[in-house]
C-alpha cells in the first residue's frame, strides 16, 4: 500500500462493491490511509445490468473511468413488454422507461463496474477480503474496530458502504426496520440459459401484482432472469431462508403461463439465485460522531428508480471531498449531508406510483401502464429525467487542508 501520502489519518471502509471502493479512490486521492473490508472472499461479480447516469457519469469522467465504462456499455436495444398470454402489449426503447439519455449515460454488467473501481484503487489501498466489521467503539481518538476474524485495528473514522443491509449501520444506529420502508414487492434474480434467441434485448411479462423478466446482456448464451411480486408485508420469515423463498416465488407464480413455469424451474436449480425485499432505506441522519453511511447503507432507492448505483458514486465523491476540505469531521458529514440529500430524495421519489408503476398491481393500472407504454417511443429519448442531474459537482481541488489528527 502506498502511504507516502497518507497524511490526513486513515479511514475503514466497509464494503468493496461500489460505493466502498469509490469513496476509497477519493479520499486515498486526497491524502487518507485508506483500509476497505469485504465480507465476501472476493469482487462480487454478477453480471446483472445497472445503470450510470447523469451526475454520477461526470463522476466517472473524473475518475478516468469513464472511456472503459463506454466501451462497457451493453447497448440494449429494445424493451418487450408481454400480457399475461406472452401477446405483445407495447415495444419501447429501454431509455424511454428508465429516462436515461442515449450517447450520454451508461449501462454496464455490474461486475464491471465493480472490476473498474477496484482496478482504479487496489494498489493505493488496503484491502481485507473475507472479514466484515464484529464491533466499534468510539472514543476521543479514534474508533476501536473488531474484525469478525478477531483482528483488532484502530482508525479515525469508519464509512459504511455495506448496503441495504448494513452491518455497520446496524451497529451504530440500530436495527434495520426502523430505517427501511418496504415499498410493497419482492424479487428474485438468478440467470437462465439464453434459449430464447435474445439479444440486446428484455422481455418484461405481466399481470397484475407480478411480473417477469428476461434481460440478454448483448449476445450472451445466458439470460438474467426476474421474478417480481406484490406482497402486503415484508415476509421476514423467509428472508434467512433460501429454500422457502423458492417455495413463496414458486407458489406465488404457480398458476401463471409464457415461461412462467421455465423461469421457475431455472431458479430452483440456479446456484446465483438472489431474494429480496423492495424497499428503500430512509435515515434522518447519516452520520454518528465519527462514522458514516454512504450509498444504500445511508439511501438506497431501490431498483425501481435504477439510481442506486448513481447515488452511491455521486455520494462517495461527495463525501470524500467534504472529509477532505474540513479539519473536523463532524463539520465534514454535516456538510456531505447537506449537499446532497435533496438530490438523494429527488431520486428516491422516482420510484413511480399510480399510473407511473411499472409493475401495477390491479388490471385497470396494468391496462393504463400499457397505454402510457405504447405511447412512448421506441427511440432514444434525447434528454433524462432532471432528477439524474440535479446535483452540480463541486470542483475538488487535491491541496484541501486538515488533517485528522487534528480533529
Amino acid at each position: 500500500m502506498n502511504t507516502r501520502t497518507a497524511t490526513k489519518g486513515s479511514v475503514l471502509v466497509s464494503g468493496a462493491s461500489i460505493a466502498g471502493p469509490a469513496v476509497a479512490f477519493w479520499l486515498q486521492r486526497y491524502g487518507f490511509a485508506v483500509t476497505v473490508v469485504e465480507k465476501s472472499s472476493g469482487l462480487r461479480g454478477g453480471g446483472y445490468p445497472i445503470d450510470v447516469r447523469g451526475t454520477a457519469v461526470e463522476v466517472a469522467r473524473r475518475m478516468g473511468i469513464l472511456p472503459q465504462l463506454q466501451k462497457a456499455h451493453i447497448e440494449s436495444r429494445r424493451l418487450t413488454f408481454l400480457n399475461a398470454d406472452g401477446s405483445e402489449a407495447a415495444v419501447v426503447h429501454p431509455q424511454a422507461v428508465v429516462g436515461g439519455v442515449e450517447g450520454h449515460d451508461v449501462e454496464v454488467p455490474r461486475g464491471d463496474l465493480a472490476e473498474l473501481l477496484y482496478g482504479a484503487v487496489r494498489d493505493e489501498v488496503e484491502f481485507v477480503f473475507d472479514d466484515s466489521i464484529d464491533a466499534l467503539k468510539e472514543h476521543q481518538h479514534g474508533v476501536d474496530v473488531t474484525l469478525r476474524s478477531g483482528v483488532q485495528r484502530t482508525f479515525d473514522l469508519v464509512l459504511g458502504a455495506d448496503g441495504l443491509h448494513s452491518r455497520t449501520r446496524e451497529l451504530v444506529f440500530g436495527p434495520e426496520d426502523q430505517f427501511h420502508r418496504y415499498l410493497g414487492y419482492c424479487f428474485a434474480i438468478f440467470t437462465m440459459p439464453n434459449t430464447f434467441g435474445l439479444s440486446h434485448e428484455a422481455l418484461i411479462w405481466n399481470t397484475p401484482g407480478r411480473a417477469a423478466a428476461l434481460y440478454a446482456v448483448k449476445d450472451s448464451n445466458e439470460l438474467h432472469a426476474f421474478l417480481n411480486f406484490a406482497h402486503p408485508e415484508p415476509p421476514r420469515d423467509v428472508l434467512r431462508a433460501p429454500e422457502a423463498q423458492r417455495d413463496l416465488v414458486a407458489t406465488t407464480f404457480a398458476d401463471d403461463g409464457w415461461e412462467i413455469p421455465a423461469m421457475v424451474a431455472a431458479m430452483r436449480h440456479a446456484n446465483d439465485a438472489f431474494f429480496d425485499t423492495v424497499s428503500q432505506v430512509h435515515m434522518p441522519c447519516w452520520s454518528s460522531g465519527r462514522v458514516a453511511l454512504l450509498g444504500d447503507a445511508a439511501y438506497a432507492p431501490s431498483f425501481l428508480t435504477g439510481q442506486g448505483s448513481s447515488l452511491a458514486l455521486v455520494g462517495a465523491y461527495m463525501l470524500a471531498g467534504s472529509l477532505a476540505a474540513h479539519r473536523d469531521h463532524t463539520a465534514a458529514f454535516a456538510a456531505y449531508e447537506l449537499e446532497i440529500r435533496a438530490f438523494v430524495e429527488l431520486n428516491q421519489a422516482q420510484v413511480g406510483e399510480g399510473d407511473a408503476a411499472l409493475f401495477p398491481t390491479t388490471a385497470d393500472a396494468l391496462e393504463r401502464r400499457n397505454k402510457k407504454l405504447r405511447g412512448l417511443t421506441a427511440l432514444p429519448p434525447k434528454s433524462g429525467r432532471p432528477a439524474h442531474t440535479a446535483l452540480t459537482l463541486p470542483e475538488h481541488t487535491e491541496d484541501f487542508p486538515g488533517e485528522l489528527g487534528s480533529r
